[in-house]
């Protein structure tokens, strides 16, 4: 046999293969579960709840132990934030803490005796902020809404001090010479599911994949098992290079549609960040998946049954959420968790997708993921064909 004829025949055993595995994938209602169901449902639910992604008109309760024109100034100026809603202004901490504890305000707001005093001597005011820390998302909103009105306070105070000394043409609109201004890159609501939900859709292609992959895996298992380590309903005679070939790319044709739709579509249903090229992204997408695919592949070698999927897989979703920057940035991760998080291809699809995605990078511009993505898929695709060749008995695993 010339190498036309290995050439010719390697393809022929990969495209029977694909036809194979894609009817075990549709008849398989685990399967279909974890390739189209869980990947349609997962991100509306995730989206859904975290919406709204930020809290408005939070009710306060206000202790003003000044009463004076300054801090009837500074309440005024916190009731004009969006965030925060004066629901009663109480006599002493013993009402308001009563309020907090009846659900009917989130946070207590006291006003020191000496505030009015303090703000016009040039000493430090203080107020006293109480938070219900039942959800972190109303702290965080209240933090954001107090260091405005913090920041504003001390602009209008700055300025009318500059005036009084009579600096007149250095102050702008009676506060500080400089005007701040925020702009919040990729995340322009600063909601949550802005900022989570395109990382987490990437680890739901991932783990979805390779529940369905090891699924398979653990059923030609249990077929193996019952026929003296032979699979019947797998492809005779397949080269494991085309075997493996043909599998992942079955898995990831049955993975195009459902990428365009968590991709594409969930963004636009949600109002999420959706600046990047849909042609970058998409290309950038595909060596995640083909690694995806190989990983799953691999990893059938622990595969003993059906269920061990579940044993498998399903824990280690927590843990790569957390390899990939999204609750804690890779860089302050020590060495070890580094490399762990390298190996795993929606650790770096993560990264460059958010790139693309929220700040418009180009494919270029996060070549140095698209490129690590290529090196797993080649390293996995290797280890893959490893197990497929010992799976069919072609080459049997060491003994000590």
């Amino acid at each position: 046999m010339n190498v036309f004829d290995y050439i010719r025949n390697w393809f022929s055993a990969m495209g029977r293969v694909f036809r194979r595995e894609f009817h075990h994938v549709l008849k398989d209602p685990g399967v279909l579960l974890f390739f189209v169901a869980l990947p349609l449902a997962y991100p509306v639910v995730y989206t859904l709840i975290y919406n709204p992604e930020v809290v408005r008109q939070l009710p306060v309760a206000v202790v003003d132990d000044s009463m004076s024109a300054a801090s009837r100034d500074f309440i005024r100026k916190a009731s004009a934030s969006p965030t925060i809603e004066i629901y009663s202004i109480c006599p002493n901490m013993a009402d308001a803490k009563a309020l907090m504890a009846e659900g009917k305000v989130f946070g207590v707001m006291k006003i020191a005796h000496d505030y009015g005093k303090n703000l016009g001597n040039g000493t430090p005011a203080h107020v006293e902020f109480y938070s219900d820390m039942s959800l972190l998302l109303r702290y965080r909103a209240f933090v954001a809404a107090l260091t405005d009105l913090q920041i504003d306070v001390i602009s209008e105070v700055t300025g009318e001090k500059i005036q009084a000394a009579g600096l007149e043409s250095l102050a702008v609109g009676g506060g500080l010479p400089i005007k701040s201004e925020s702009n919040f890159l990729g995340d322009t609501e600063q909601g949550f599911a802005s900022f989570v939900i395109p990382g987490i859709v990437i680890l739901i292609l991932q783990q979805s994949m390779i529940l369905g992959i090891t699924l398979l895996g653990g059923t030609s298992r249990e077929r193996r098992n019952r026929n003296g380590g032979i699979d019947p309903e797998e492809v005779n005679n397949a080269p494991a290079s085309a075997s493996v070939w043909g599998k992942a790319l079955c898995y990831t044709v049955c993975y195009i549609p459902v990428t365009v739709y968590i991709l594409r579509f969930i963004p636009e249903m949600f109002n999420l960040p959706h600046y990047g090229s849909p042609v970058d992204y998409y290309l950038f997408i595909f060596p995640m998946l083909l690694s995806s695919a190989f990983l799953g592949l691999t990893l059938n070698y622990f595969m003993k049954q059906r269920e061990s999927a579940f044993v498998v897989i399903v824990f280690t979703s927590v843990v790569f959420l957390f390899l990939s920057g999204l609750t804690w940035p890779r860089y302050a991760m020590n060495t070890l968790w580094t490399w762990v998080g390298n190996c795993v291809p929606a650790v770096w699809g993560v990264e460059g997708f958010i790139r693309i995605n929220s700040n418009a990078a180009s494919l270029s511009e996060v070549g140095r993921d698209y490129v690590a993505l290529w090196i797993l898929a080649a390293v996995y695709m290797l280890t893959a064909c490893w197990v497929s060749a010992w799976l069919s008995g072609a080459r049997k695993p060491k003994t000590a």
